[in-house]
């Protein structure tokens, strides 16, 4: 029998009056019957935030940490676990799921250390005429309830990096789980049930997009952190109202490989990042530019690893590429596949979709204003594109109106330099792909990708405020 899943609201499991049922991507069996948030379990969880809010922001920081640790030993318990449901639910293999489980645990265990380190400053304030004998004291304060809207691709992970923050900061969080993927949130929310934290502190609502996009217009909330489209992201913001927001949106990341750099590690890295997980993350490899003088040797040895990859059942261990979250996502990528085609562009390997499940593609001799290299296909699918100055590769990098992150692969540490300062990116990896991210660092884009930082150090800057004690001792 499938299992139900009623939602976490305000540290209790509740029941609705709607559910529906979530599906395995691969083989579309049903894998769990969640439960879907009302207006009504929404206005209690908006009321049980408001209420912890007095109790979570004065919680001794001891306490935070001890209640952190705490779910992430859980985490840590449940490990296999958790991994068979992101396998289950986003179609990811199961080796890169047990990656995701290992990366939420350093994301709680960085919320632990972090929270450690919550602290402040002294300023002089005696530096002009008048002002003797006056210094400063600055601290961070939570700012309230936040709203986190989370996306399918990592459906542990990018929760953590909701929720970890959070709690290190002193804020009660309402998180929306993205509707192909609440189980594995929901997961979360019994391990965090068993951590000691006060009533209302976590709620995780499986609901509508309409009942998120209202919770998003809720001035009781004072920060939207949302992970997803840029499309959605922006249109929120839109509404947001006076609330701080967070926005990590998308990308078509592009990795620069010039004629000095290890070919080798470049292919390897280029086909890791560019397909895994089909391709399904903001910063997989879209964009490859090659030096013309090294595009022939690049690409027998890249080629080579793509046809390599083994495609099919995610849960065998084996798997390198699995399914699509869904066969809109596929058929759209076919369509742009052909367009390209249309356009001028060479297949150079895969193309051809077989229901959720698209061949690792690559493509050449593209233009800019094809689909595949102007938005973010979000897909097994990365192009080739030539060329022959570094000065002009960073043009053609920065001509996108996404900026996540970057790649480029060269010894020359002029170069590296002149990139670092050039490209239109929240950060760029050298000798690299783009797809690189270790999750205490800073992460964010700039441009249409996005606003603010994620990584929980920086997280916790966005859900807190400064404030000033100016003292005089005259």
């Amino acid at each position: 029998m499938i299992k139900e899943y009623q939602i976490f609201l305000a540290g209790s499991w509740r029941p609705c009056k709607k559910a529906v049922e979530v599906t395995n991507p691969y083989n579309e069996e049903g894998i769990g019957i969640v439960h879907q948030a009302g207006e009504e379990e929404i206005e209690l969880a908006i009321r049980a935030a408001r209420k912890a809010f007095p109790e979570l922001r004065r919680m001794p920081l001891y306490r935070r940490s001890e209640v952190l640790q705490k779910i992430t030993d859980g985490v840590g318990e449940r490990r296999e676990e958790l991994a068979r449901m992101i396998c289950l639910e986003a179609g990811k293999p199961i080796t890169d799921a047990r990656a995701e489980v290992s990366r939420a645990m350093l994301n709680f265990q960085t919320a632990v250390e972090e929270t450690k380190r919550l602290g402040g400053e002294v300023i002089p304030m005696d530096l002009a005429p008048g002002s003797e004998s006056r210094f400063g004291i600055i601290r961070r304060f939570p700012i309230g309830p936040i709203l986190g809207i989370s996306p399918f691709n990592f459906p542990l992970n990018l929760v953590g990096h909701k929720i970890a923050p959070a709690i290190a900061s002193g804020c009660p969080i309402i998180l929306k789980p993205a509707p192909k993927t609440p189980i594995t949130a929901l997961m979360l929310g019994e391990i965090i049930a068993q951590s000691g934290l006060p009533a209302g502190a976590v709620s995780i609502l499986p609901c509508s997009n309409d009942l998120a996009e209202t919770m998003a217009m809720d001035e009781r909330f004072k920060l939207l952190s949302f992970t997803g489209s840029a499309k959605v992201g922006w249109d929120l913001k839109s509404k947001a109202g006076k609330k701080k927001v967070l926005l990590e949106l998308g990308g078509n990341a592009g990795v620069i490989i010039h004629q000095d750099a290890d070919l080798d590690l470049a292919a390897r890295r280029c086909a890791a990042g560019g397909f895994s997980y089909a391709g399904q993350s903001c910063i997989s490899v879209q964009r490859i530019f090659v030096q013309e003088q090294v595009v022939k040797p690049f690409l027998d040895r890249f080629l080579n690893l793509v046809r390599e990859l083994k495609t099919g059942d995610p849960m065998e261990e084996g798997t390198n590429v699995g399914p699509m979250i869904n066969s809109d996502a596929a058929e759209r990528t076919e369509q742009w596949v052909v367009e390209a085609v249309q356009q001028g562009a060479k297949v150079l390997s895969g193309g051809k979709r077989r229901g959720r499940m698209f061949e690792p593609t690559v493509l050449r001799d593209v233009t800019r204003v094809m689909k595949v290299c102007s938005e973010e296909v979000f897909a097994p699918l990365v192009v080739v594109i030539p060329y022959r100055e570094f000065d002009e590769v960073l043009s053609a990098m920065n001509d996108s109106v996404y900026g996540l992150q970057a790649g480029v692969f060269t010894n020359d540490l002029k170069k590296v330099f002149h990139a670092y300062e050039e490209l239109e990116v929240g950060g760029l990896m050298v000798n690299e792909v783009p797809t690189y991210r270790i999750d205490p660092m800073p992460y964010g884009g700039i441009k249409d990708s996005g606003l603010g930082r994620e990584g929980v150090r920086y997280a916790i800057e966005e859900m807190t405020e400064l404030k000033l004690l100016g003292l005089n001792l005259k």
